[in-house]
């Protein structure tokens, strides 16, 4: 695993329903998606009717020789009503796939999962008999991720979440630290931007700038966020979850100016010729300036759960006109990018006589995210749409626009996103 790149590896004892024809059980929620690479989701409908979500894993099996083929058709299978996420079509076309461990309701079968740097995915399977069996129990107590459990690949005492606290109690006591950011090829860079608070604590932390997909230190997403005063616990702060741009309504088909010019409303500072699109927006809650409502389409407010996998976040006029919509499917691909660990380490910056920052003891330890958590935080109101959208010289022939479609939360409701959420002090005070 390691020589093919695999940076973390993940194990699940299979059940005897975990088969090709039943499809092995992986999540009793979406938080699979954070925990597994895998393609951006679509909707797909079945013989019977009923639409589900789908999404390709980049799997490989690994081979007796040491290298790796495709598995070209395997994919999650996403049932957010109920929610459940299940493993198919990984046997087919897939050349020397473990078939003979995989079409059997032997009970005791071990999956390995190997996640490599560039987010590909690589699989094996060892019978209940076999020697790989046999020595996982040496291996003592493994950390849970979802219904796996991680393997590490250097033999070391600590865990992963011990190795990332000491690393963040080293770089609070170093104090100020010169803003950077850390290059692929291992080179450290000035960073003079706003929001090199990030990339100079991952810096620190060995981890690279565009290295890959998403910042990662030991299989934690590492999330710095700038405070004014470290003493708060935790920091009163409003952190910016995303920021993609709709995928249906006015916004998408007629474009971002066509959209402000009919729902925007004039600068309130009197700055001419120029118009904004902007405001909390909540779910159910009229906006007083743009009166607009967001609206969950296709998620069942009493259950608490996603009816519709081909649903949306919809921003709709008093006339019921979509301004701008979010489909389910678009916001879990940006959600699964996030981690299913996460730490968040409040920063203080001072810009004279140089950009600098340092790093507050009082960190949050976060585990266990998944679609539903972000979808259920949109319902209550804590995730909200806080856009900053504005039509600039728009009487000339040529005005300009300025998209931002963020959504955000204040920081003392970040515990709706997780299972866990833990306020940790890294000097034990």
């Amino acid at each position: 695993m390691s020589a093919l790149g695999v940076n973390r590896l993940l194990v699940k004892e299979l059940a005897p329903n975990d088969n090709s024809k039943n499809q092995p059980y992986l999540s009793g929620s979406m938080e699979v998606t954070n925990i597994l690479p895998s393609g951006e989701p679509y909707v797909d409908e079945t013989k019977d009717g009923n639409r589900i979500m789908k999404a390709a894993l980049p799997l490989e099996w690994l081979q007796p020789d040491g290298s790796s083929v495709p598995a070209p058709h395997a994919k999650l299978i996403l049932y957010p009503q109920y929610p459940e996420v299940r493993f198919s079509g990984f046997l087919q076309g897939a050349r020397n796939a473990p078939r003979e461990l995989l079409t059997t309701r032997q009970p005791g079968r071990l999956l390995f999962f190997g996640i490599t740097f560039d987010r590909r995915i690589i699989g094996w399977c060892a019978g209940h008999d076999s020697a790989l069996a046999r020595a996982l129990p040496a291996l003592g107590e493994l950390e849970a991720v979802g219904v796996f459990r991680r393997i590490p690949l250097a033999i070391r005492a600590k865990s992963t979440r011990d190795i990332l606290l000491e690393q963040l109690l080293r770089i609070h006591r170093e104090d100020w630290i010169v803003s950077k950011a850390l290059r692929a090829d291992g080179s450290l860079v000035p960073c003079l931007a706003s929001n090199c608070i990030g990339y100079t604590l991952e810096a620190e932390l060995g981890v690279a700038r565009n290295g890959r997909a998403e910042p990662d230190f030991e299989g934690w997403e590492v999330k710095a966020n700038q405070v004014g005063n470290f003493a708060r616990v935790p920091p009163s702060k409003v952190i910016t979850l995303m920021t993609p741009e709709p995928t249906g309504g006015v916004y998408r088909e007629d474009g971002v100016e066509a959209f402000i010019r009919r729902f925007g409303y004039p600068d309130k500072k009197g700055r001419a010729d120029r118009r904004n699109f902007g405001g909390v927006h909540r779910v159910g809650e009229r906006h007083k300036d743009t009166g607009m409502t967001l609206l969950l389409d296709g998620y069942d407010h009493s259950a608490e759960k996603v009816t519709d996998p081909d649903g949306a976040l919809l921003l709709v006029d008093d006339g019921g006109t979509v301004a701008a919509s979010w489909s389910f499917p678009a916001l879990l691909g940006i959600w699964s990018k996030k981690h299913a660990q996460a730490v968040y380490v409040p920063g203080e910056v001072r810009k004279s006589p140089q950009r600098e920052y340092r790093y507050g003891p009082g960190v949050r330890l976060a585990e266990g995210t998944s679609f539903n958590h972000l979808v259920g935080a949109l319902a209550k109101g804590d995730v909200y749409y806080d856009p900053g959208i504005k039509l600039e010289n728009e009487s000339s022939a040529r005005p300009t626009t300025k998209k931002r479609s963020q959504f955000r939360i204040k920081s003392g409701n970040m515990t709706d996103l997780y299972d866990h959420m833990e306020e940790y002090d890294l000097t034990g005070s």
